[in-house]
This record gives C-alpha cells, sequence and structure tokens, in this order.
C-alpha cells in the first residue's frame, strides 16, 4: 500500500533539522511521497529546497492567510520567481482564516482574491485553507472561477451541504486527521459522501494528528491512520482509499511516475 500526504510541512522549524529520519519514517508506514506547503517567502524557499533534495517530494508555495498582512509587492515578486521552479506544482496554502485572525479579514480577502489571480496567470492549482470562513471563501473561489486550474480545499471540516458547493465550483476535497476524531461527525458525513474521484488525503503535519496517536506531532507517516479511518468510515479497504487518493494527487500535483 503506497500512500501520498498530500499536505505537510516538513519545511517547518519542527522538521527541518531531522528530515532524513521523518521520510524514513514515513515510508515505513507506506507514505511514499508527499507535497511540502508553504505560507511566506521562507517556508515557501525551504519546500522548494526539500524538493529538489527529495524525489519523493513536490513544493507548494504561496502566503497563508495568517501571514498576509506582511504580503508586500515585493513578497509577491519573489512569489512570482518562486512560482516559475519546475518543483513547484501548486499555489498555496492561500485562503482565509477568522479564528486566528492574525491579519485583518479585508486583507486576508485581498490577498486571497490576488493570489488566485497569480494562480490562474502562471496555470498553476490553489491549495485553499478555510478556517470559520465558509461562506467568504466560498465566494472568492466561485468569483475568481477556478475550473481551468483546479484546487483543493485542504483539510476539509466541512459538512456535506458545503462539500456539495465546493465540489461544484471545481475544488478537489483532501482530508486530515480530523476525519479520525471520534466526535467529528460532519466530517464523517462527508467523508461518505465524497466522490472518490476527488480524494486526497493528508497529514499538515506537525498538526491535526490523528487517531490512535492524537496529543502527539504529527508527521507524515501517520497519514496512514487517516487512510484507515476513511477506509473504515465508507465501509471499504484502506489498500482501495490510498490507491485512489494517490492516484489523484500525483495528478493534481502534475506527477508522472519514472
Amino acid at each position: 500500500m503506497q500512500i501520498f500526504d498530500s499536505h505537510t510541512h516538513l519545511n517547518s522549524e519542527e522538521f527541518i533539522t531531522d528530515v532524513p529520519k521523518f521520510v524514513q519514517r514515513a515510508a515505513e508506514l507506506g507514505v511514499t511521497r508527499m507535497a511540502n506547503v508553504g505560507s511566506n517567502t521562507q517556508l515557501n524557499a525551504d519546500a522548494i529546497r526539500l524538493a529538489h533534495q527529495y524525489p519523493q517530494m513536490v513544493a507548494v508555495v504561496g502566503w497563508h492567510p495568517e501571514d498576509s498582512k506582511n504580503y508586500t509587492p515585493d513578497a509577491e515578486k519573489v512569489l512570482e520567481t518562486q512560482l516559475a521552479d519546475d518543483q513547484v506544482r501548486a499555489l498555496g496554502e492561500i485562503g482565509l482564516d477568522y479564528h486566528w485572525d492574525t491579519s485583518p479579514q479585508e486583507t486576508q480577502r485581498k490577498v486571497f482574491a490576488r493570489q488566485i489571480a497569480i494562480a490562474k496567470e502562471v496555470g498553476k492549482p490553489i491549495v485553499v485553507h478555510n478556517r470559520d470562513a465558509f461562506e467568504d471563501t466560498y465566494r472568492i473561489i466561485k468569483e475568481a472561477g477556478i475550473q481551468d486550474i483546479g484546487g483543493v480545499m485542504h483539510s476539509f471540516n466541512g459538512d456535506p451541504e458545503w462539500l456539495k458547493k465546493f465540489l461544484d465550483l471545481g475544488m478537489q476535497i483532501s482530508y486530515s486527521g480530523v476525519a479520525s476524531f471520534k466526535n467529528a461527525h460532519e466530517v464523517h458525513d462527508s467523508v461518505r459522501a465524497t466522490p472518490l474521484d476527488v480524494m486526497m488525503v493528508e497529514t499538515d503535519a506537525p498538526y491535526l494528528t490523528p487517531e490512535p496517536h492524537r496529543g502527539e506531532q504529527n508527521e507524515p507517516g501517520f497519514t496512514r491512520y487517516t487512510v484507515e479511518a476513511i477506509a473504515k468510515e465508507r465501509e471499504t479497504t484502506p489498500e482501495e482509499i490510498a490507491s485512489a487518493t494517490y492516484h489523484n494527487a500525483e495528478e493534481f500535483y502534475h506527477i508522472e511516475e519514472d
């Protein structure tokens, strides 16, 4: 069973000094590919460096909504240069976060819309972060139109009604360790309702650790437990979920097998 962690942060300070260890541990659990996701200029650069160093990795670069208050014209120029790297396969993670609210909401909305426009200019899909901002996230994606480039709702935690709305916009859906949480009933409902051909799995490590390791620091290898939780919810095998989500992530990130 091969698994693709479609959204992780080995470029973060929790991992960056010990990447080989976590890559090895991931492989032992069947996680053989991963996408490292940036959130500002430095973390984007680290994601790119790792993607060139490790053949099983690709990079995603963009400005996280929490960092959007620091998004300047100069930062945008650097981002456009980073997007030209051949190991950068998507723009993200971008979106809205009204939970932490570390950047003004209006700034978040402007930076989100601007980055979607850049993604359309360069022809790369978007990786979207949404926390407590369903209405505005949906509206901005709908107004921009992403059908030509595609996108994914990372760590989706909405109910089946929101699931349908985002699917209708042409977005794919990625599930994190939240899918393994006993009381995440709305997510369980959405897991069962999501077409398998638009589903991905992720860790969002070091965050959102799945059961049975909840409370520990997350890591890419733990994608396996999310796969197992989704398989149980859908009454199928982990192998079926792993195979489908691996294929979907390969297509989304434009990866050709050797």
